[in-house]
Order: structure tokens, then C-alpha cells, then sequence
């Protein structure tokens, strides 16, 4: 039959022959999709494991000429800028707010930078607070009071603005305050108060810490006072590793930073014994984790509970602490 210049035979003939040409066509390009599709996720895989990798824990040197001599609260200002530094600048950059992959998919280094962010923040305070300051009626260091709020600036803001600028302009700031005290335009306080005032914050977040930490077993509810302090939940128990994990990183670099700022007050005090030993538990805390995952074995099974070992370091660094504060509060 004949419709035109085309029949009906001829047309399904076409038809038919279009068909078998566009079906090995498009199964060949739905193969390269999901080839492609592969080898992006490998590259991902690859890419958030080198992102993840924690650094190390080299002593944090000041870049000077040989002959000039360091002046006090150099190093623990320096300290403080090469922690913000390192997570701005760390394979990966800033993670904790990505919003495409691969950082997004990671969960342990977000959680690692918020330790590390905590102390940060805690000791940029205490030296707007109390360091730079010869009383409590003496004006703040101009760019320590600029510093220490950006640093507070909400960590999971991704644009407008970013997290990553406002951090840089903090450190920025932090750093300008560096370079004034080398000319002597700045100051810091290296006083039993002031270093003491500002253990008793690391002592509240060890503290904290630790408790977290140990909660991972259930060994029913414990009341503190009228609060019930039940078990931590199981998907949890990485983000609060991951935490004391990067929250001792950064302690151990900031307390070998006050060995060298503080050191006439600690000798003086006679508290030299008790700061190494509370730097040797911390740095017990970043031995390599071999396990792909975080173990929450009980009792004395047959798997480890990473958690309890965590939490172990952290509260014999903490008891430490708090002999060593002691020390520095007495007359």
C-alpha cells in the first residue's frame, strides 16, 4: 500500500532498521557513562583518602635571622597562626564546609578540624583576654580583637561570606599582631594568672571530651545531679574521636609553645615535670590509627574500643593539668 511517495512496508522497513542501529549506539554510551561514572568515584576515593591524612606534629619553627633573639609570646602566637594556617592550607583546604565531592563526603577530617578550631579559638580568647593585656583595665590589642571573632565565624559557611576568607583575614590579623610584638609595639603577659586562666579552659574541654569518649560503653545511665549521661550513639563515636583526636594535636603544639613563653614561670614553680608529662600523653594520642574504622569493642572482648584508649590519654593529660594548675595558683 501506497500513501504518497512512501508505502507502509517501506516505512516500517525504516523503522526497523533505525532501531537496530540506535540500540548498540545506546548501549554503548550508557557503558561509557557508567565507565566514567567509575573511574570518577575511584578518583574521589583517592582523593578524600589523601584529603584525610592528618599532620604531623613537627615543632613549629619562627622564621628570623639566627642572631635575633625570639621575644616572649612570639612562639605561642606564631603556634596559634601556623594552626589556622595548616587548616586552610592542608591537602584539601578547609573541608568542613564543602558542599561537592569529595569533601562532602568525608566525615572524620570536618570533625578533626573542629578540635583543632576549638583550641584555636580558646587561646586567640585568652590572649585578646588576658596575655596581651597588663590588667584587667588595659586596653585590647587592637588586632587580637579583630582576630578573635573571625576565628569564632560560623565553620560550615560556604559563601557569602566563605568560612575560608574570613578565616584568612583573622589570621591576618593574628599575624600582624606577631610582627608588632617582635618590634616591640605589642605586648605579652607571661604570668602565672594568665597561663593559669587559660588551663582552666583546656581543662573544661579535656574534660568534656573525655566524658564523650567514655560514653561509648553502655554501662547504664549515670546521673550527674538531675542530668542523665547516657551512651554515645554508635554513629557518633568517629566524630567525637575525630574531635579529641585533633583537639590534642593542637594542644600538644600550643603547650610546647608555653614551655618556651612561660618557661621562667614553670621553673619558677617548679612545674616543669608536670607539662612534659602532659604533652608525652597527648602526643600517645596521634599514634597511627591502623584500623579502617573506629572499634567500639566492650568489656575485654576481642576488638578494641578506641574510644575508651582516647579517652584514657585524655583524662591522665587532664589530671596532669590539673596539678600543674595548681602549681601556677599557688602563691
Amino acid at each position: 500500500m501506497r500513501i504518497g511517495k512512501w508505502s507502509i512496508g517501506e516505512g516500517s522497513a525504516r523503522s526497523a532498521r533505525g532501531s537496530a542501529a540506535s540500540g548498540p549506539v545506546g548501549s554503548l554510551v550508557a557503558r561509557a557513562l557508567i565507565g566514567l561514572l567509575v573511574v570518577y568515584l575511584l578518583i574521589c576515593v583517592v582523593i578524600g583518602w589523601y584529603w584525610s591524612r592528618e599532620p604531623d606534629l613537627q615543632p613549629v619553627s619562627m622564621v628570623r635571622d639566627a642572631q635575633t633573639v625570639p621575644v616572649v609570646g612570639e612562639l605561642t602566637a606564631t603556634t596559634v597562626a601556623h594552626m589556622m594556617s595548616t587548616l586552610l592550607n592542608k591537602p584539601g583546604g578547609f573541608i568542613t564546609n564543602d558542599v561537592t565531592p569529595p569533601g562532602l563526603w568525608l566525615d572524620n577530617m570536618p570533625h578533626w578540624e573542629f578540635g583543632v578550631l576549638v583550641q584555636i579559638r580558646d587561646m586567640t580568647r585568652a590572649m585578646r583576654r588576658d596575655m596581651a593585656r597588663s590588667q584587667s583595665q588595659s586596653a585590647e590589642d587592637r588586632d587580637l580583637a579583630r582576630a578573635e571573632p573571625l576565628f569564632h565565624f560560623d565553620n560550615t559557611s560556604w559563601a557569602f561570606p566563605a568560612t575560608e576568607s574570613e578565616y584568612a583575614t583573622g589570621l591576618d590579623a593574628l599575624e600582624k599582631y606577631t610582627e608588632r610584638l617582635r618590634r616591640g609595639e605589642a605586648d605579652f603577659y607571661a604570668r602565672a594568672d594568665n597561663l593559669a586562666s587559660w588551663m582552666g579552659d583546656v581543662n573544661t574541654r579535656l574534660g568534656s571530651l573525655s566524658q564523650r569518649l567514655s560514653a561509648s560503653v553502655d554501662q547504664g545511665v549515670i546521673t550527674d545531679g538531675s542530668r542523665p549521661r547516657e551512651k554515645t550513639p554508635w554513629t557518633e563515636l568517629d566524630d567525637v574521636f575525630f574531635e579529641a583526636r585533633g583537639s590534642a594535636w593542637a594542644l600538644v603544639h600550643l603547650l610546647r609553645a608555653v614551655e618556651v613563653d612561660f618557661a621562667e614561670v614553670i621553673g619558677r614553680k617548679n612545674a616543669q615535670a608536670s607539662l612534659q608529662q602532659i604533652i608525652r600523653e597527648l602526643e600517645a594520642t596521634q599514634e597511627p590509627l591502623w584500623s579502617p574504622v573506629i572499634l567500639n569493642g566492650g568489656g575485654f572482648g576481642m576488638l578494641a574500643n578506641h574510644s575508651l584508649v582516647m579517652a584514657n590519654y585524655l583524662s591522665r593529660a587532664n589530671a596532669a593539668l590539673i596539678d600543674l594548675r595548681r602549681l601556677l595558683e599557688q602563691g
